[in-house]
């Protein structure tokens, strides 16, 4: 199999993926994928009154991905919808779409667009076992359902919502079980794939250790 520029980065719910993806993209001038926007995208539309087979066409044709102060930002014709997108609603809803086949098959075709000559940052659960097989460098992002709830915890705060630390772990398990056991795209390492478990590691010691699989195995 021919490799192509691609870097993905799998894991489950609170990894730290996004943070990671965000800086291996502005670091390299690579393009960036989050394909769990992208599900929470057609969520969006979906609960806009948008029809299903219309909804590929209204996210290639208006959404624009930018990353601003290492946050991603998503546009959609010209109005930034990120907050939006973050609500639980959107959430509940695109974690119920994403088990259907026929909206991972919608996206599909859209995620693979992302890829260009620049190279690419892929960020999801299925990016590197369905996507881009063809990835040149896969890596698994994981941590313990604590670690990470505690992450979602602080970052919620800031946020100034609030959260229940036993709920956001019981929640995160949940996650966890339900992407892992689901019949379609499963949660799971690529069989080339680098794992990371940051439980006891800072976003730092996941950006330097990352850097030096780029260095390595990327460039």
């Amino acid at each position: 199999m021919n490799k192509i520029n691609v870097i993905t980065i799998d894991g489950p719910s609170a990894s730290g993926k996004g943070s990671l993806a965000r800086e291996i993209a502005k670091t390299y001038d690579l393009s960036i994928l989050d394909s769990g926007s992208l599900y929470r995208l057609y969520a969006y539309f979906a609960k806009e009154g948008i029809k299903s087979e219309l909804i590929s066409n209204a996210i290639q044709e208006n959404i624009e991905f930018k990353i601003s102060n290492q946050d991603l930002v998503i546009i959609n014709a010209d109005i930034d919808i990120t907050n939006k997108l973050r609500s639980e609603s959107i959430a509940s809803l695109a974690s119920e779409l994403s088990s259907k086949e026929e909206v991972r098959n919608a996206l599909f075709d859209i995620q693979r667009s992302f890829y260009n000559d620049k190279g690419l940052v892929a960020d999801g659960r299925d990016m590197g076992t369905v996507v881009f097989k063809e990835a040149k460098l896969k890596i698994y992002l994981t941590a313990s359902a604590e670690v990470r709830a505690k992450r979602r915890y602080l970052e919620l705060q800031n946020r100034g919502q609030e959260v229940n630390m036993p709920a956001l772990i019981a929640d995160i398990e949940q996650r966890d079980l339900k992407d892992s056991s689901r019949e379609l795209s499963p949660l799971l390492p690529a069989d080339d794939a680098h794992i990371i478990d940051s439980s006891k590691m800072s976003l730092e010691d996941v950006i330097s250790f990352t850097k030096n699989l780029v260095r390595e195995e990327y460039l």
